[in-house]
């Protein structure tokens, strides 16, 4: 017997690596000393020098399921910006830009025209933000993920000056929360919005989508924040905390942001909510607190700040809208709900 007979082709994924080689060298910045290639990918660490107390910002996340709506549809080329988006806005929440990123592609077998869209849009998605795609890894591994499948995993890297860290100590009863929208669900709650949508059209054009098909909605990439909230940073926005909605809804990533004791209200319909949530909660018969514990809602990202910062950063971003405000309860709630 043979490795491929076993249902490795180490030969196909080498040529699929070759072939995306280009797109990743294209991310590098003048910074890297290796990338693709070698044992682990080397970068001067030069742009820590200008920082009087450098903090190194670490975070990994993964796609999860929304790769098997990928599979079903065909449309491989949003994910790569789903993860390296998912993983930049993590990093920012605490002031943190990002350096590099690596990424993790696994499946029981790994198809050449997938991997190369994937690794494509990975590295279109790193150029996009500036950082370089430093290394990664991919694996086929028969019997531990089911055919057709495909994890997708990143890791990244920042910084932040200690001086400049944002980690809500600041915060206090009567701040105001103002809401950033998301671009759809972004890369969390796929396993309820599939069960939701089992066995339904996902290419039909649909009225309460406003025309658009569902698999146009669903694949829509997750939003990246790290312009529009570094227009902030970078106008000495004293932002007390920031909280990336992801798994978990408001009800979970809110308090990860907020001192012990303190919670907040959010105001219902104090900002629009998307079709698809509407939609998944209709269809699927889903309590509205339910809906809150596991989608963002249309509230991608979330900042705290005092009454009058606020209102600086809302004639910065028009787009930023008063959502809610702290509390001296330690709850998370959402007034309102029908």
């Amino acid at each position: 017997m043979n490795y491929e007979e076993a249902g490795v082709d180490i030969r196909r994924k080498a040529k699929v690596l070759q072939a995306a080689t280009a797109a990743i060298k294209a991310t590098y910045t003048p910074e890297v000393l290796r990338g693709i290639g070698a044992f682990g990918g080397m970068m001067e660490a030069s742009r820590l020098k200008d920082l009087a107390q450098p903090v190194l910002v670490v975070s990994t996340d993964g796609v999860g399921t929304k790769t098997l709506l990928a599979a079903q549809t065909g449309r491989w080329g949003g994910l790569g910006y789903d993860i390296v988006n998912h993983c930049v806005n993590d990093l920012l929440v605490q002031g943190a830009k990002p350096l590099f990123f690596l990424d993790y592609i696994a499946s029981a077998r790994l198809e050449p025209e997938v991997l190369g869209m994937v690794l494509t849009s990975l590295a279109q998605a790193c150029q996009t933000v500036g950082i370089p795609l430093l290394g990664g890894e991919t694996a086929e591994m028969p019997g531990i993920y089911r055919e057709g499948g495909l994890d997708l995993v990143g890791t990244i890297v920042g910084v932040v000056d200690k001086a400049h860290l944002v980690d809500g100590a600041k915060v206090q009863p009567g701040d105001v929360l103002l809401g950033l929208p998301a671009s759809g669900l972004h890369t969390n709650g796929y396993s309820l919005a599939r069960k939701v949508f089992e066995g339904w059209d996902l290419e039909e054009p649909r009225p309460e989508l406003e025309g658009y098909s569902l698999a146009n909605v669903l694949l829509e990439p997750h939003r990246c924040y790290l312009e529009p909230v570094s227009r902030l940073l970078e106008a000495h926005i004293p932002i007390k905390a920031m909280a990336h909605i992801t798994g978990g809804g408001v009800y979970e990533n809110l308090p990860r942001a907020l001192p012990e004791g303190l919670g907040a209200e959010l105001q219902s319909g104090s900002w629009p909510v998307p079709p698809i949530f509407r939609l998944i909660q209709d269809r699927g018969n889903i309590a509205p607190n339910e809906m809150y514990r596991v989608f963002n809602m249309g509230l991608g990202y979330i900042l705290v700040l005092d009454e009058t910062e606020a209102q600086k950063v809302v004639s910065l971003l028009p787009e930023a809208q008063r959502v809610g405000y702290i509390m001296d309860q330690p709850e998370i709630r959402v007034s309102g709900l029908s």
